[in-house]
């Protein structure tokens, strides 16, 4: 199992802390022109708790009865796009420990509009049942019920994808694309494949002292982290003894009451995992997952993440977090958001004082359908070992995207992308 896992990381979750170097740029798929025959109408706002007005992150906005999504950022803020012919839409907004909220599509039509969600009101006696059982039943029922909790069909997605690299708390890098992902049922063998629809990117290489610490994987980091499609990466049916599970305190989404169980795994000998499952408590299906890796153990950990380096330089991980999210569609779930965090700590021989980089990876679905999907030519997929920051080419003003949903910036990346295009223009 431990092997497994080493070589998910080896090929997609690693880094590369070496001189400056140029490759040749992805051909990005083509898309209709924008144009007035097909016009956008965008909204803007902001998702915020009741009481304590803290931005809500990660809330989910989706338009009822169609596949059209976003997800909020770390401010709690979100941009939706939408035909402009959709007039009378209803736009549900839900959280986790929140109650579900829905609003008429007029009530984004003003400024600075706010939604403040209540928490949800915890009812969890038939819950609390349940949890006099064994925790590891529960995620043995939860593996168990992919084949029917889960999309059994090819599913063609599209999917607005950030990665961005810091030094400190300088942004250095920063690399965006809407893609499109080719899903495939959550029971078969075969691996999903992603394509890139647009994409822009920007380094700052004066900031990184002649080195460049670059991601490997790209949209391959966030993709993999969908553990119901890709268990082999943290659980497997039949390595579940691995691990011990832990009932905690149930919570909600909406009205779904979801147990939460804490898990790590019981061999602390290399890295090891630890994190939240929540399951709903009817269907039991995966909703949620928030895991880290425990890094404790550098030697280890550093070969596991780092692909290439120059000598006389050490560079481990210090802090390494994942979450993935799933919705829920006609009774079947999907990979709706991934996201990974990863902090590595660089060591120089001879220098007093390391760097600090912090690596951040996200991807949301903003729509999809069930589809029997005709494979493109290869040269139109992308590879897991793509580096964004050197595969892909371009930048470009506010309006870049078009009619594409995308994940609002959070204010830092919000400030590095105004100096770009300001840079642009002079």
């Amino acid at each position: 199992m431990e092997a497994r896992i080493i070589t998910l990381l080896r090929f997609c979750f690693s880094v590369w802390l070496l001189t400056f170097l140029m490759a040749s740029p992805v051909t990005a798929k083509s898309l209709p022109t924008e144009n007035s025959k097909d016009p956008y109408q965008s909204f803007k706002g902001r998702v915020i708790n009741s009481v304590t007005e803290n931005p809500i992150q990660s809330a989910h906005i989706n338009v009822k009865g169609t596949t059209i999504s976003t997800i909020s950022n770390v401010d709690g803020e979100f941009s939706l796009k939408l035909p402009a012919d959709m007039k009378d839409a209803l736009i549900s907004i839900s959280a986790l420990g929140y109650q579900t909220k829905e609003l008429q599509l007029d009530y984004f039509k003003r400024d600075n509009v706010i939604i403040a969600m209540q928490e949800s009101v915890q009812e969890l006696a038939e819950v609390n049942v349940y949890t006099k059982g064994d925790a590891t039943d529960l995620v043995r029922r939860m593996m168990y019920n992919r084949d029917e909790n889960y999309v059994n069909d090819e599913a063609l997605m599209t999917a607005f994808y950030r990665e961005t690299i810091k030094k400190g708390n300088r942004n250095i890098s920063l690399s965006e694309a809407v893609t499109e992902l080719h899903k495939q049922p959550y029971l078969s063998n075969k691996d999903d494949d992603i394509a890139i629809l647009k994409a822009r990117k920007s380094t700052d290489y004066k900031r990184l002292d002649t080195l460049a610490l670059k991601l490997r994987g790209g949209p391959f980091n966030t993709l993999y982290i969908d553990v119901m499609k890709y268990p082999q990466f943290l659980f497997d049916m039949d390595k579940l003894d691995l691990y011990s599970f832990q009932y905690a305190e149930p919570t909600k989404i909406g009205e779904r009451t979801l147990y939460v169980v804490d898990f790590e795994q019981r061999q602390h000998e290399r890295p090891w995992y630890y994190g939240k499952l929540f399951i709903d408590s009817k269907s039991y299906t995966l909703v949620k997952a928030i895991y880290s890796l425990n890094t404790e153990n550098r030697q280890v950990a550093s070969r596991m993440f780092t692909s290439k380096k120059p000598n006389g330089v050490k560079v481990y991980p210090d802090n390494v977090q994942y979450q993935v999210d799933y919705r829920e569609n006609n009774g079947k779930w999907f990979y709706g958001y991934g996201k990974a965090d990863l902090e590595f700590v660089v060591n120089w021989k001879h220098k007093i004082f390391n760097s600090r980089y912090k690596v951040h990876s996200e991807m949301a679905i903003t729509e999809w359908e069930v589809a029997n999907l005709i494979a493109p030519h290869t040269e139109e997929f992308i590879k897991p070992a793509i580096v964004m920051v050197d595969d892909i080419k371009g930048f470009a003003d506010v309006d870049f995207w078009g009619s594409n949903n995308i994940i609002e910036p959070d204010k830092s990346i919000q400030n590095a992308i105004e100096k770009i295009q300001k840079k642009i223009g002079d």
